[in-house]
């Protein structure tokens, strides 16, 4: 049996990995082998004299909110004084979109299909600064260029991309473009400014108010159809025209912005655009070129490889429990029963008459399972689905519209299986345990979620959840969640208790002295090290989608990392369960759940780890929206593995007493 323990974990984890590597865990989609989906089809341009109702001719470009890498809050494009559009459909936004402070506009930036434009004039703002208003828009303005805001705009549901080159002789293509940048008064150039050597002047913003746009485009094969926009590149530049009626883009100065400007200062903002073929890029596979730009797939692999080490050390350590020292002592205890041995028992079959000993507070437990389970199902249908390509970043919002309406419809499973367990463990007062499996939990995230909104609103951003949204969640939470959670619980309620493999003692039995290890607090650290162990790389290119506005894509990935996580959290429980056990200590409900949702802790410490060495975030504002979300995050983490640790030890202590023969 020994001979063959390691084959069990390894053929498993290779069968995973090929199944998950299938799904889509490949570091991003291979050329042409990407498909869409409904909803994402090609629009196909032609020229102005060609167009038809298959074929426009006119291409619009849409701008985004601007954001910062030093400020969590974002603004939306109307908020500065930039050039508007006169008039223009505005796109509806998802609710993932509203979540995430998406505010999608149209711009006056208008183009034809094929028709190149050298330094047409856009708009000129004036600005005089002895006027209050024109000082406090122009302010506002050097503000964003301090805090290095960046606009992001969009063609085709393209994103219109900057691309230099890095070190390493790699090209990086950032889906956004800086305002403007900004020469302190001891010379120093700061973020962009670093691109051009005629920005030199000190204590001087420079706004980059034009922009060189090249489209690439691929003919599509019947000729007739016209084409296909593949990529849509730009580059920043800045021009002070002299003569801003014929404005000059080859010669022209910087434009400059003394700190200490005075007077009247005008900006004129132009645009240049030209086209090309491109007959290498398909439509299918056009976001290639931004997701292979960005580095550190070879450090997924390694991550990967780390954790699956992780996993097969456990799984040996599981395995061995399971086969060898838990086959023996079973083996032992049903023998000694057979030869009606009179020494006394010892180990874990001593507890048997107080392990399923309901648990103290059973009511915040069972609620925390419900709502764990909720997320746990919530997070494998929102990640499997977004590995088979639905939710990729082609589709706007669509990650968080997924998540939030999944969990408003998974309500069910949080009450049936809150109720189950509270039934077991002896509780009466259902109607206190359903009421708290619908509000506690969603509550809590809701109240600090509802705090951070007010903050994002007295700052005037646009990531401020408008009042109609709000409303709208409440109504998703009030009128679908909490009834669903109720059938759940009456479905719960009504099925009999959970039925125990051994019978519970009336007098509980004493504990005996434990040593260091098997005292609760030590071994609830030690178990939240190996799953935090699993996931704190991965973690790492998490909080850089978020904070870093960086696009996250690698779902093949995460999904995989989420299934490592799982295991680890299971087993680490499992091994530290059977331990306990072995030391005579029947308390393994909190403390299962405790063990594996104490990752949680190191997820919090790892995020403020990040925030104080990889973040230049400053303000007061934004430090409290980083770690009010962040506890958001943390919550759901700690209930999320939380429960897989409880049901996995649930399972194991099930298990064992089934197969043990008690008197």
């Amino acid at each position: 049996m020994s001979a063959r323990l390691p084959a069990f974990p390894l053929r498993w984890t290779r069968l995973l990995l090929l199944s998950l590597l299938v799904l889509g865990a490949a570091p991003g989609p291979r050329r042409g082998a990407a498909f869409y989906l409904p909803g994402l089809a090609p629009v196909n341009f032609c020229e102005e004299g060609k167009k038809s109702d298959e074929c426009k001719s006119d291409i619009e470009l849409f701008v985004n909110r601007l954001d910062s890498v030093e400020s969590v809050l974002p603004y939306e494009y109307t908020a500065f004084d930039f050039c508007q559009a006169s008039e223009g459909k505005r796109p509806s936004e998802n609710l993932g979109q509203v979540l995430f402070g998406e505010r999608i506009e149209p711009s006056p930036y208008k183009f034809t299909f094929n028709k190149e434009e050298k330094c047409k004039l856009v708009c000129t703002k004036t600005y005089h600064t002895e006027k209050a208003e024109d000082k406090q828009k122009l302010d506002f303005l050097k503000k964003s260029m301090l805090l290095n805001y960046q606009h992001h705009w969009i063609v085709d549901n393209m994103p219109v991309t900057w691309c230099y080159d890095v070190e390493d002789g790699q090209r990086f293509c950032n889906p956004g473009f800086p305002i403007g940048c900004y020469i302190t008064d001891k010379g120093r150039a700061k973020d962009a400014c670093v691109i051009s050597s005629e920005f030199h002047e000190r204590d001087t913003f420079y706004i980059f108010n034009h922009v060189d746009i090249k489209i690439h485009y691929h003919v599509v094969e019947t000729g007739s159809m016209g084409a296909r926009l593949v990529a849509a590149k730009l580059e920043p530049k800045s021009f002070k025209h002299t003569h801003i009626d014929k404005p000059d883009c080859s010669a022209a100065p910087p434009m400059d912005i003394s700190n200490k400007a005075s007077g009247e200062v005008k900006i004129a903002y132009t645009y240049s655009i030209s086209f090309q073929e491109d007959k290498n890029i398909r439509w299918a596979s056009r976001w290639d070129y931004i997701l292979e730009s960005m580095p550190h797939t070879h450090i997924q692999w390694f991550s990967i490889m780390n954790s699956l080490v992780i996993v097969l050390f456990l799984s040996g350590m599981v395995a061995m429990i399971m086969l060898r020292t838990l086959h023996k002592d079973i083996a032992r205890y049903n023998q000694m029963d057979s030869t009606e041995d009179a020494q006394e028992e010892f180990g874990w079959k001593l507890v048997h008459g107080d392990i399923f000993r309901p648990p103290r507070k059973g009511m915040l437990l069972s609620v925390f399972l419900g709502s764990g389970t909720q997320i746990l199902i919530m997070t494998f249908v929102t990640l499997f689905f977004a590995c088979l390509g639905f939710l990729s970043p082609a589709n706007r919002g669509a990650l968080m519209t997924c998540a939030v309406v999944l969990w408003v419809l998974l309500g069910t499973p949080a009450g049936y299986v809150a109720a189950r367990f509270y039934k077991s463990f002896g509780g009466e007062k259902w109607k206190t345990n359903v009421l708290l499996t619908s509000f506690l939990c969603p509550g809590i995230v809701f109240a600090d979620f509802f705090i951070m909104n007010l903050i994002l609103w007295g700052e005037g951003s646009s990531a401020a959840i408008p009042f109609g949204t709000l409303v709208a969640i409440l109504a998703l939470w009030f009128c679908i969640s909490v009834p669903l959670t109720f059938i759940g619980a009456y479905f719960g309620f009504k099925k009999n208790a959970i039925e125990h493999p051994v019978r519970t003692n009336q007098i509980p039995r004493q504990i005996p002295e434990q040593s260091f290890y098997t005292k609760p607090l030590p071994g609830i650290i030690m178990g939240g090290i190996l799953p935090f162990g699993c996931i704190f790389i991965q973690l790492f290119f998490i909080l850089n989608s978020i904070w870093s506005h960086q696009m996250y894509y690698m779902f093949g990935f995460l999904f995989l990392v989420f299934i490592i996580l799982v295991i680890t959290c299971s087993e680490a429980t499992i091994l530290l369960c059977y331990f306990h056990l072995c030391a005579e200590d029947y308390h393994w409900q909190w403390r299962s759940f405790l063990t594996s949702g104490f990752t949680a802790v190191y997820f919090l410490v790892y995020a403020i780890h990040y925030f104080f060495s990889k973040l230049q975030i400053t303000g007061t504002a934004s430090t409290i929206l980083y770690f009010g979300y962040t506890m958001i995050m943390v919550l759901i983490f700690f209930l999320f593995t939380g429960t897989i640790g409880f049901f996995a030890c649930f399972w194991f202590v099930t298990k064992i007493y089934s197969v043990v023969k008690v008197d």
